[in-house]
């Protein structure tokens, strides 16, 4: 009878063992599942992000987005609905000092025209915010966020109000005083940010690609070089990104439009006029140009550089990696330069936008592969 006992307490007790396996099989397929979920969740959102930056930009190059002049996070999302409240928002468009001293005269139709462009940069920065808050909320009371997400994704959100605050921050900028403009540093603030939130979300939608036992094992191939590479152009890129959005704020893609020279010489006339000396690095057209050519001159030769060193990589999906970096890096360049010799008309200047977003989008996903190197894909 002993013996038997013992025969059914270690049939019993491999059950166990088998339904305690089962179950942790179960959780980790449904950990895998809610991975998927959360990155279809941060796709969208991506998409929007990418969206939003083109419509700022558009609406900074039509001379837009001073035409709301009112912060009103909720009941701004209705438009004007009757020919009074036209008339009311025009009046109040009337006061600021871009009218004044730059667009007085217009016309009712004319003044339309740029609010819808400016509504829509907001009403869209509102649909992002929605689509997270119902995202973030569902995944959050149905227990689907993966062990050690939630404080990521409530970042990405947390980043998305502060963006709304700092728009409000630029756009306030500008209806007082004598600017015609919002704040040149303020607008790179603004643009920064969204930069910043794209990239997260970017990297994000990249982690959860891979499970994280993949990720773990990813991590141990790493080549501390590679990824030293990847990191300095990602700041490199940002910085860039930075300048661009100076050069926007004060429209000085529009002078000096000789290229390889500027106005005849390498530096530009006067680059040093304003007092005191360090507004010349945010103010001077002519200086801020000069920042943003060298810059990309800097980051290609930093993109071939970081590209040759590729090469003696056994990874394939790593050198592919630089190699689309080393390709956007050369359109934008020359796309750059178009750019400026068109005194940056609308069309060819969101294309250049354009060409940074795909920039940056691929600089960080370069950085993702040389942290987490794919190990079966190794070329000689």
């Amino acid at each position: 009878m002993t013996k038997k006992r013992a025969i059914f307490e270690e049939v019993s007790g491999s059950k166990q063992e088998k339904t305690v396996s089962a179950v942790g099989l179960i959780e980790r397929n449904s950990q895998e599942n809610n991975r998927g979920a959360i990155q279809i969740w941060l796709k969208i959102l991506f998409s929007l992000v990418v969206v939003m930056i083109l419509v700022g930009g558009l609406t900074r190059l039509t001379d837009s987005g001073l035409s709301i002049t009112e912060w009103r996070p909720i009941t701004g999302a209705l438009p004007p609905l009757s020919s009074e409240n036209w008339l009311l928002e025009f009046e109040k468009y009337k006061q600021i000092p871009e009218y004044e001293l730059q667009n007085k005269g217009m016309s009712l139709s004319e003044f339309k025209f740029i609010y819808w462009w400016e509504w829509g940069h907001r009403q869209l920065g509102r649909v992002i915010g929605l689509v997270w808050l119902i995202g973030f909320i569902t995944f959050f009371a149905l227990r689907k966020i993966p062990n050690g997400w939630t404080g990521s994704l409530l970042f990405v959100g947390i980043l998305g109000g502060l963006q709304g605050a700092v728009g409000w921050w630029m756009v306030s900028s500008g209806l007082t005083g004598t600017m015609l403009d919002v704040a040149s540093y303020r607008l790179a603030t603004h643009l920064g940010l969204a930069f910043v939130i794209l990239g997260y979300l970017t990297w994000f939608i990249l982690l959860l690609g891979r499970s994280e036992k993949i990720l773990l094992q990813s991590r141990r191939n790493m080549d501390p070089k590679f990824v030293s590479l990847s990191t300095g152009l990602l700041h490199l890129t940002f910085l860039q990104i930075l300048v661009g959005a100076l050069v926007a704020g004060i429209d000085a893609g529009r002078n000096y439009v000789d290229w390889p020279l500027m106005a005849g010489g390498f530096l530009p006339p006067d680059p040093f006029e304003l007092s005191p000396w360090w507004r010349n690095f945010f103010e001077d057209d002519g200086l801020v140009q000069f920042m943003h050519r060298m810059i990309g001159y800097t980051l290609f030769l930093f993109c071939l550089f970081a590209w040759r060193r590729s090469r003696s990589s056994g990874n394939s999906t790593l050198k592919f990696s630089f190699n689309v970096i080393l390709a956007i890096a050369f359109f934008q360049m020359v796309l750059g330069i178009a750019t400026v010799m068109y005194a940056a008309p609308w069309e060819i200047a969101i294309i250049h936008q354009f060409g940074a977003i795909l920039l940056w989008i691929f600089v960080i996903r370069a950085r993702f592969v040389t942290k987490y190197p794919p190990s079966t894909i190794i070329t000689s």
